[in-house]
């Protein structure tokens, strides 16, 4: 086992996706002493909003608040997001020296194709690191690898209670304050999506309601490629065994 061993690693397109889309389940994890990672697959240098030397900065305090061991940015171009050998070499290697077991990422289309393309290179990326012929360093596979939502809603194959996680999810996105709305905030730049009260809204909106389906005040929803390993079905059961 390597030192900096991993048990869980998001991954990103932009700065903050992971935190939109799988904080709470991060935050939870971190919070019954797993080590969970996040890597950003670039620096969101294209966005509308803040600088990338800014993002870096939020995206620190951001991991911080979730309780991530590892924060790590690739350079695979943003607002284009390229998918190419090079891409999946430097993913394959960042793989290899953290070794999670589980990895989540975006879904496979959403409505920024960076989103996309990140799920393409991250399933390429998570089958090629377990080959011994391709790359450097000891083969690794990830057991499984599971998408998160992103703008785009979806049928989701399994919802996370993140309730006892949910102030550290807030936390981690206030830390985007080039990018989120925030209470009392006065930022003089173009207006986003991302950034209006509605989106805030809408993010808390949808974890509620999948919280509600599973007898939870919060849920985060996952999609999985393959079928769910169960080892006792009890446990997943909506609010546990009466």
């Amino acid at each position: 086992m390597t030192e900096n061993r991993l048990d869980v690693l998001a991954v990103g397109a932009h700065p903050d996706d992971v935190e939109l889309g799988c904080g709470g389940t991060l935050a939870l994890l971190a919070g019954r002493g797993r080590r969970v990672g996040i890597a950003h697959l670039t620096r969101g240098e294209a966005g509308t909003r803040g600088t990338a030397a800014e993002r870096r900065r939020e995206a620190e305090q951001a991991a911080a608040a979730l309780g991530a061991v590892e924060l790590e940015f690739l350079d695979c171009g943003d607002g284009g997001l390229r998918t190419g050998d090079a891409e999946e070499d430097a993913l394959i290697a960042l793989l290899r020296r953290l070794r999670p077991e589980l990895v989540l990422g975006p879904p496979p289309v959403d409505r920024h194709p960076d989103h996309g393309r990140a799920c393409q290179l991250l399933e390429a990326a998570c089958f090629y690191a377990g080959l011994a012929s391709r790359g450097e360093g000891a083969p690794h596979r990830p057991a499984a690898v599971w998408s998160y939502m992103g703008h785009d809603s979806f049928e989701p194959d399994l919802v996370v209670d993140v309730g006892e996680a949910w102030q550290a999810k807030l936390e981690a996105l206030d830390a985007y304050q080039s990018q989120l709305h925030q209470l009392g905030a006065d930022r003089r730049e173009p207006a986003t999506k991302v950034a209006s009260p509605e989106f805030r809204l809408a993010m808390e909106g949808r974890a509620r309601h999948f919280g509600l389906l599973i007898g939870a005040a919060f849920g985060e929803p996952f999609a999985s490629r393959l079928p769910l390993a169960v080892r006792d079905p009890l446990a997943l059961l909506p609010g546990g065994v009466r």
